[in-house]
């Protein structure tokens, strides 16, 4: 039925009321952000206003398939406008109540070969969505495309916050590439990778003093691979870049194979003056729709982890019973067991844990790696996830035992057979009541939405890498003030923070010194946006941290009705709002090398009374409960390193 519908879709596109120009223009419903569309001397290209001013300049549009070349010898055929008002409800995002209001232009384009594919756009308030269309070629029923001409042309006083693209089958175990490479920010144009891999998606871009634009993808599922941004030219040109041949091993095609009609996932822009546009957009979300129905309500909510500061040797019986606890204690819905539960503490004393855990009202969330063709990962449990059949076995006796989700890691690239493995496993996984959190993996692309039972993804320099490496505990205020105007603004970002412990290891001394306060960690639980919080607490924390730290941290929400940008630049600071029910939160951090004086708006909070959670200049945490001024603005310090927390009673 879904297959009909889309037919009917496209052929009308293609067919019906076209208005026959050589271009066509469509603008958002406030008549501030403008497409246009032409073809010139055969090329299709595209360009991007905002109020007057030049986002995008002229940037190429079209792909290459094995049944034509539709990039370049196109002929404009016609138009069709149309609008889009939606409403939808989501959970597990910035915003659960949505309402979507859009301008839709439909472009048909036709071939030297006289074949024809249509460009839909969607232009809302500070967003802009668009993908093609293919219709039926004759007698063709199927087509490969193998590559992308679309680009984002930018002008020169554009600088970049980018994240490359990994080298496939390098780093551990060679898993990459996984999306855990760090920005960099205000970088200028026509700098290169190093690897020439290109760069992640979502990609933000600082027009000088006209505005804001970042690009994303959405809509990405088993029909399709994933795609990235190109190293760039020096004259500030970005493509749309399909995997490298050499991501899994050599495994798959690098391009993607579609059944006609068809179409290709969502290319995303959002623009603004501020970066108030690119904190709230729900784009991603906007232009998909669920898959599949839940099989059941699932339950979010946040989790003790031993892993993360007490590593590999904690996967045994008696540790996982002082986490199981302290999950209890701290009133928390789950615990996740990590790597090697299955030997070095079996299926047989498992069932005993999660009944144990049951019993202290908590649930249980197990690891898995994906592997079993493309990577060295010797973490058990292995082969389980990569053939249905093993899969099934798996979830099977997961649910029989009382288990509530996965987490699932090591997936090392974007071709779509990997986007079919994530799918295969979601799905499945719904079929037993399983929610699925994804490690070692590609960016979630409207994954929310689409995934009833997907809680998150990793996809980011997260916090086992603070026990790994000193230079990334060294740039750890500094990488938090980029996630909510960059990855964590399109998608869930799983990061497994909030630790603690003055050392980041077991015994809480001599080695790993954490170098942000306990205000920033505080904050991070806020700032960091997932709706299944794994924190890095460890049972030490319930006596050698001020008992206001867990006392906030036993009652912190990880789901959201309402998001709002209030502050911050990129690589600097960060303060972001987010509201839970009726009880507002505003966050901080600071990621510069001084401390920092702001005066912080918070309309929604005038007059109102409020907890403070913040750092002395000796950097050590406080709280203190003011009323916030009638004129909605509070003054508040941001040590080096540090943070605050403003919780609405």
């Amino acid at each position: 039925m879904k297959t009909t519908i889309l037919a009917l879709q496209i052929l009308g596109c293609l067919f019906i009321n076209f208005k026959a120009y050589n271009q066509a223009t469509v603008a958002s419903p406030d008549q501030q952000l403008k497409l246009s569309l032409s073809v010139n001397n055969g090329n299709p290209v595209y360009t991007v206003t905002y109020k007057g001013k030049i986002m995008l300049e002229e940037s190429p549009l079209g792909l290459i398939t094995n049944e034509g070349d539709f990039s370049i010898g196109m002929k404009f055929i016609g138009n069709k406008e149309n609008k889009v008002d939606k409403r939808y409800k989501q959970n597990r995002i910035k915003q659960s109540d949505v309402h979507y209001v859009a301008n839709q232009l439909t472009c048909t384009l036709e071939n030297a070969q006289q074949k024809k594919i249509s460009i839909v756009f969607q232009v809302s308030n500070n967003d802009i969505a668009f993908r093609y269309l293919f219709p039926t070629w004759g007698e063709r029923r199927s087509a490969v495309v193998e590559r992308e001409a679309t680009g984002f042309n930018f002008p020169a006083a554009t600088t970049t916050f980018l994240s490359a693209m990994m080298a496939p089958m390098t780093g551990f175990a060679r898993t990459a590439p996984s999306y855990e490479s760090g920005y960099e920010a205000d970088a200028p144009l026509g700098k290169s990778t190093r690897s020439k891999e290109g760069y992640i998606f979502p990609g933000l871009f600082r027009l000088g003093n006209d505005g804001w634009v970042l690009l994303s993808e959405t809509g990405v599922s088993s029909l399709y691979c994933a795609s990235h941004l190109s190293d760039e030219t020096t004259d500030g040109m970005y493509t749309v870049q399909y995997p490298n041949p050499k991501q899994n091993n050599g495994f798959g095609s690098t391009g993607a194979a579609i059944s006609l009609p068809g179409a290709t996932p969502w290319r995303t822009i959002t623009v603004g003056e501020t970066l108030k546009p690119i904190v709230e957009t729900t784009i991603p979300f906007d232009v998909v729709e669920p898959l599949y129905e839940p099989a059941q309500d699932y339950k979010y909510g946040r989790s003790t982890w031993s892993w993360v500061v007490w590593q590999d040797a904690s996967m045994n019986y008696d540790d996982q019973l002082k986490f199981i606890d302290l999950a209890a204690i701290m009133k928390y819905e789950y615990i996740l067991m990590d790597a090697f539960w299955d030997s070095k503490i079996g299926k047989t004393r498992m069932k005993e844990l999660v009944q144990y855990a049951r019993r202290k009202g908590v649930d249980v969330l197990l690891w898995y790696n994906s592997n079993g063709t493309f990577n060295d990962a010797p973490q058990g449990p292995m082969n389980k996830m990569n053939t249905s059949i093993e899969r099934k076995k798996e979830m099977k006796w997961l649910k029989e035992t009382g288990v509530k989700g996965m987490k699932v890691d090591f997936f090392g690239g974007d071709k779509q057979e990997t986007m079919r493995l994530y799918e295969d496993i979601l799905s499945d996984a719904n079929d037993y009541g399983l929610m699925i959190v994804f490690h070692g993996t590609t960016l979630p692309r409207g994954w929310e939405r689409m995934y009833p039972n997907y809680a998150g993804s990793e996809a980011v320099v997260a916090s086992e890498m603070l026990i790994f490496s000193q230079a990334v505990r060294e740039a750890e205020a500094y990488n938090a003030t980029l996630h909510p105007f960059i990855r964590n603004t399109v998608g869930s970002m799983e990061f497994g923070g909030v630790l603690l412990n003055k050392f980041l290891v077991k015994s809480n001394q001599g080695r790993n010194k954490r170098l942000t306060t306990d205000a920033f960690q505080l904050a991070t639980a806020i700032l960091f946006q997932n709706a299944v919080q794994m924190f890095g607490l460890t049972p030490n924390n319930l006596t050698d941290v001020p008992a206001f730290e867990i006392d906030f941290l036993k009652k912190v929400p990880t789901t959201w009705d309402e998001t709002r940008y209030i502050d911050g630049y990129p690589g600097k600071y960060a303060v972001i709002g987010r509201r839970h029910q009726n009880q507002w939160f505003v966050v901080g951090v600071n990621g510069e090398k001084t401390s920092k004086e702001l005066t912080v708006k918070v309309p929604m909070l005038a007059g109102k009374r409020v907890r403070l959670y913040g750092d002395n200049e000796n950097k050590e945490p406080y709280m203190k409960e003011v009323v916030v001024d009638q004129n909605g603005e509070m003054k508040i310090a941001m040590q080096q390193g540090g943070g605050f927390v403003i919780q609405q009673y």
